[in-house]
């Protein structure tokens, strides 16, 4: 995924040089050939995360195209402020990519994990949240991204999971993505890693259809509700805070349209207790496979019961 990002965003510094490339002093791998195609594109504006995004609302201001890369513990958590007041209050077009989210930081610690910037950027008016599950919805992602005239976060998952979808996307504003059926009563929601792990519940024996959540803001509210005219159960899943995630998001649009029983997998209200791998935190946080999968048993074993019960 971070291939396609950097071919993406490469690409398309080719073709607009307006298109500026600002780092807080990080992924220099990562962007070999955008420095080699594209050096007078590129900025490194050191740790000093806070100026970098005063310096991309000034060079948005200009009718540049400014790309902001960090960590995503530091680009979006760090910068917050600048983001809401430099950036979105101005309504300027610049695009902030969170690199390294959910717990794949692991051996940096808590500081290096982020596991609340879903919750942090979708509560700031005008900024469109994506978060992209593969290599094929991260072009489609950074494609929408360059097409708005708006403020964008893009939330990328260092660990590459592997494709999900057998080939290109084409994904509108806000529109979620049917990855595989199932029984239409049984609902999995999933978003960026998680979504692989959605589709090994089903080879696992999950009877569900998998669909995945590009966008966080906007939500797509009217496959949302044709999912809960058929759905009895909704299964979210995220490598994000359970609190202001994909999971809140989608109880939130549930309760106004049809409210269905939503069992949201995610990280609970904790930090990491230890460092170490990053299979090894999933597994500390109940994410990793079996954990979720235990779960999610569990919740559809209580659900048809209830089922009987009436």
């Amino acid at each position: 995924m971070r291939s396609a990002f950097s071919d993406a965003i490469t690409a398309e510094a080719k073709r607009d040089p307006r298109v500026l490339l600002l780092t807080g002093d990080h992924g220099y791998a990562l962007f070999d050939s955008f420095r080699k195609r594209c050096p007078e594109q590129y900025i490194n504006c050191g740790i000093a995360e806070q100026n970098m995004v005063g310096v991309a609302a000034g060079l948005a201001r200009a009718g540049f195209r400014p790309i902001v890369y960090g960590l995503a513990a530091f680009v979006p958590v760090r910068v917050l402020e600048q983001i809401k007041i430099d950036v979105c209050y101005e309504r300027l077009p610049v695009i902030f990519i969170g690199d390294g989210a959910g717990l794949v930081y692991s051996h940096l610690g808590t500081s290096h994990q982020s596991t609340e910037d879903i919750a942090c950027t979708r509560s700031i008016p005008d900024l469109t949240v994506l978060s992209p599950a593969d290599r094929f919805e991260m072009a489609a992602a950074l494609a929408q991204a360059f097409d708005a005239a708006s403020p964008v976060y893009l939330r990328m998952g260092k660990s590459d999971r592997g494709d999900v979808h057998r080939g290109p996307v084409d994904f509108s504003a806000g529109q979620m993505i049917f990855v595989k059926g199932g029984r239409s009563e049984v609902v999995m929601l999933a978003t960026g890693s998680m979504v692989k792990t959605a589709l090994e519940l089903t080879v696992r024996g999950v009877d569900a259809q998998v669909w995945s959540v590009p966008s966080i803001k906007p939500l797509d509210s009217a496959s949302l509700g044709e999912i809960c005219r058929h759905a009895k159960v909704l299964i979210t899943l995220e490598e994000h805070s359970v609190f202001g995630g994909l999971g809140s998001c989608i109880a939130e649009e549930v309760a106004k349209i049809n409210p269905v029983p939503i069992c949201r997998i995610g990280i609970e209200d904790r930090f990491s207790a230890l460092c170490g791998s990053y299979d090894y935190l999933l597994k500390e946080h109940g994410i990793d496979l079996a954990s979720v999968k235990q779960r999610v048993d569990g919740f559809l074993q209580v659900q048809l019961a209830a089922s009987l019960r009436i």
